[in-house]
């Protein structure tokens, strides 16, 4: 079934804990994304008939289950000890020159659980794979969804009991910025060797050394987050253990993407002080690079010394990042002048203009752009000025799509899910497959939420 050759499980025993998933009472297949096993040289055929690998209840030949140990930052503030508390990694799948992860998510308890239940709810699998699978469509780097899997069985969260599902996660590792931080803070310099090496080897092979690698991942994550804030994405909880090091979004949680567009939006229910706003998300990024370099540090010889090289690596991070965005923001405006792009986001923001419409309407048809914001005088203006810097159209097509994940539709299929019926989340798949051409089929999920279907607070699901 997968071709699985297993690195991380031949690092020290002290990086995981190995164990089989925890089986269910009736496993069913719910969805199976044929074009990624296509794509992972997979027997499509043979995984609709595997319900009870993607459940966890059949441990594939070849796997080396294990759960993951890390740390990390979470809001803030310091957790020395996370780890995959409802996660599995069967191990590596290798298809041709490409070596990615394969992980059960919803699999049940581990030693990190931390008395959680292990389990995951139908609800936030079906939106980890609709979101996941829609920034693949955009273009963002971000991890996978091979399979969703039903359990038979219920998990007790805050609103009562629910269906349990399992996800099959794909990834081109799960390697976070905690995953070093757990090995810095216990002062074990041989398992942070350990995962530097592999690490490079992985994810950098031409990176030299723990500066190398902070480079490296500080080049891929200044262009995710860029993308992210060009499609108006909130990831929603940004922790060190949620940032990986290969530049793949992962973890979605309490994420959604911008409707009414205001730089200060926050999401996630547990976000009380908008640490991980729309806005702040780049400013995250830098923060949890620097954890990372400060994890770094044991391997760099004296302290001083070592602590300058890695400040001074860190403060490329807005250069970085401010080209990527440059890169974003002129593309969708179609002009090289990040002035009156950041101009359309203010005028924007006074009336909360639809995010994507906005730049779509301006794309398609610019003088219907002005149907999004309130103040059309200064609108008019802005849309005299770029008219007269002769916008590139073919660019911003390619740069602002037709559609998105939005949240109230994404939660329509999860509340129709727990009824039983999975017809809205494969229409909503199907649609966002393709999000770049205005067709039929798609102009209802186009819409922005009504004042009763607006989702304002989204939730992680643990």
């Amino acid at each position: 079934m997968f071709a699985f050759d297993n690195s991380y499980a031949r690092l020290p025993a002290r990086f995981y804990t190995r164990m089989a998933p925890t089986k269910v009472a009736a496993p069913e297949l719910i969805a199976l994304n044929a074009p990624l096993a296509t794509e992972l040289g997979l027997n499509v055929d043979a995984l609709r008939a595997a319900a009870d690998v993607f459940a966890g209840n059949q441990v594939p030949d070849g796997a080396e289950p294990l759960a993951q140990l890390y740390a990390g930052h979470q809001f803030g503030g310091w957790s020395p000890q996370l780890g995959d508390g409802r996660a599995i990694l069967l191990g590596e799948h290798v298809a041709g020159d490409r070596r990615v992860d394969v992980q059960l998510k919803g699999s049940g308890p581990t030693p990190y659980s931390r008395r959680g239940d292990g389990r995951a709810a139908l609800g936030p699998v079906i939106r980890e794979y609709i979101v996941s699978e829609a920034m693949h469509a955009l273009g963002v780097p971000t991890t996978r969804a091979l399979a969703v899997a039903s359990t038979g069985e219920t998990v007790l969260r805050e609103t009562g009991p629910l269906p349990g599902g399992v996800l099959t996660r794909i990834a081109a590792s799960h390697i976070r910025v905690g995953t070093f931080q757990v090995f810095a803070a216990r002062d074990d310099a041989d398992a942070l060797q350990h995962l530097l090496d592999h690490a490079i080897a992985r994810h950098a092979p031409d990176a030299e050394g723990p500066m190398g690698l902070l480079r490296h991942v500080m080049q891929a994550q200044a262009r995710l987050i860029a993308q992210w804030m060009g499609f108006g994405f909130v990831h929603g909880v940004m922790n060190t253990d949620n940032m990986t090091i290969s530049g793949e979004t992962i973890d979605y949680g309490p994420c959604a993407f911008l409707e009414a567009y205001h730089p200060d939006t926050v999401f996630s229910s547990i976000d009380q002080h908008g640490r991980y706003a729309w806005k702040n998300q780049p400013d995250i990024g830098l923060w949890n690079l620097a954890q990372l370099a400060t994890a770094l540090l044991p391997l760099m010889g004296e302290r001083t010394e070592a602590v300058a090289e890695a400040t001074e690596v860190l403060e490329g991070f807005r250069d970085l990042y401010a080209t990527a965005w440059t890169e974003v923001m002129t593309a969708k405006i179609g002009v090289p002048d990040m002035q009156l792009a950041m101009e359309l986001l203010a005028i924007m923001a006074e009336g909360q203009g639809d995010f994507t419409n906005t730049f779509r309407a301006l794309t398609i048809a610019p003088e219907t752009a002005r149907d999004q914001v309130l103040n059309r005088d200064r609108f008019d203006d802005w849309l005299l000025r770029w008219k007269a810097a002769n916008p590139d159209h073919a660019a911003m097509t390619r740069a602002n799509p037709a559609i998105i994940p939005r949240n109230h539709r994404v939660e329509e299929a999860i509340d129709a899910a727990y009824t039983g019926d999975f017809a809205p989340f494969h229409a909503l798949n199907a649609v966002l497959d393709d999000p770049w051409q205005e067709t039929e089929a798609n102009a209802p999920y186009r819409s922005p939420a009504t004042a009763q279907e607006r989702v304002l607070r989204t939730f992680c699901g643990t």
